[in-house]
């Protein structure tokens, strides 16, 4: 718990610096980019794309708090680009949440692939597959359990594929010491 707490504070810090402001936006247009050619509708309740893994990459790089501003600005950018129905919060606030999960779990900790997959299992169950499918149940009232089958075969799926192409990024990004030069000024 005193972690949480600790990758809480050191996270709310991260935004404050101008790097940080910088390499968040870059991120945020590359996954504005990734949502428009990287993202695939199957029908009104499966969409399959990648756009997510910038904000992975926020949450594991600055953390929680700072993952969780970035995910909901992020979603409010992304909606108002190219809106796909009518904006609901609670999307956002599932944006928000999975940063939170994201950010707690590779925030200043040894990045594996098996935590990648165990955490992206995790938000795939409570955010995607939970959350996610309850708002949909909601906004287009359809059945909660009707919808549940389908969903869940997409987020088996595409779980161990996003966590092993978050990871190989991730890796890459490390050996090009890309830590180094953020926060070089704090090294």
């Amino acid at each position: 718990m005193k972690k949480a707490f600790r990758s809480l504070s050191d996270s709310a810090r991260e935004i404050k610096n101008l790097r940080v402001l910088t390499v968040c936006a870059v991120l945020a247009a590359l996954a504005v980019a990734l949502n428009y050619v990287a993202s695939i509708n199957i029908g009104p309740y499966i969409k399959i794309g990648f756009s997510g893994i910038p904000n992975q990459l926020v949450d594991w790089l600055f953390g929680p708090v700072t993952g969780m501003i970035f995910a909901a600005a992020l979603d409010i950018i992304k909606f108002a680009l190219k809106p796909d129905g009518v904006f609901f919060f609670g999307y956002t606030a599932s944006a928000m949440i999975a940063a939170l999960i994201y950010g707690l779990s590779y925030y200043k900790r040894p990045l594996n692939f098996w935590r990648v997959l165990i955490t992206k299992a995790i938000v795939a169950v409570i955010v995607n597959i939970g959350l996610n499918t309850l708002w949909m149940s909601m906004q287009g009232g359809k059945a909660f359990f009707a919808l549940l089958p389908l969903r869940a075969l997409k987020n088996a799926i595409m779980t161990p594929i996003e966590a092993a192409i978050f990871f190989l990024i991730a890796m890459a990004l490390k050996k090009a010491c890309i830590e180094k030069l953020i926060f070089r000024k704090n090294k």
